[in-house]
């Protein structure tokens, strides 16, 4: 009886195609079951080098570098505004272990908007912080707060510069108050001043000042 020789099963060729960009690093593009999408580069079936990252049919986007799986490297997040339907960007900037880290501008609804250093996702280290009413700090901070030596100056252009924790007036600080010509000079605790002295200071050029000179001692 004569031996029937079969053709020899091979595997679907996107199965090679997918083991070609896992290993090599190519191009590849992978949907979720939950609507997510990457289109970029693998390694050892992880998303390594640059890629674009949708999540939830497209509310939410993420360009930039990747390691091992995680954002890490440059990179921009934005989100889809609902109403105009078109993609607002919200931090671009430096990435580590899938958290903002190093350098980056991060921006705020409305027109807040933080320039500065990251650490862990939080705002750590120099930066430059502008709040919606119009007032802007610059200097240190530590744990997404500022934390250190800084400069808050206010929208009639007011200023303290100083010590700064957990986000308030703290330690040895100046406050100008411009609008008056005066200078208050002491020790402030949460927010508080609790000792000092306070001085005219550019009296003549005050739009608004006191009625009375303070005396010298």
């Amino acid at each position: 009886m004569p031996i029937v020789k079969y053709p020899r099963a091979t595997e679907p060729l996107w199965h090679e195609w997918d083991r070609k960009a896992q290993k090599c690093g190519l191009r590849h593009t992978v949907y979720s079951v939950n609507g997510d999408r990457y289109t970029g580069e693998w390694l050892d079936n992880l998303k390594h080098g640059e890629g674009i990252q949708v999540w939830k049919r497209g509310t939410a986007i993420y360009s930039g570098d990747w390691k091992f799986g995680k954002r890490d490297g440059y990179g921009s997040y934005s989100i889809l505004d609902p109403v105009t339907k078109e993609y607002k960007k919200v931090y671009t900037g430096w990435w580590k272990n899938d958290k903002k880290c190093g350098y980056g501008v991060m921006f705020y609804p409305g027109v807040e908007r933080y320039e500065g250093e990251w650490s862990g996702g939080l705002r750590s280290g120099w930066g430059r912080m502008y709040y919606q009413d119009g007032s802007i700090y610059e200097g240190q901070w530590l744990k997404d707060r500022p934390g250190g030596q800084g400069m808050l100056r206010l929208p009639n252009e007011n200023r303290y510069e100083g010590g700064w924790e957990d986000g308030k007036k703290h330690g040895p600080g100046k406050f100008f108050y411009l609008d008056k010509g005066q200078l208050f000079e002491g020790i402030w605790a949460a927010d508080i001043p609790k000792c000092g002295i306070l001085i005219d200071f550019g009296r003549a050029e005050a739009p608004a000042p006191t009625q009375y000179p303070i005396p010298k001692v």
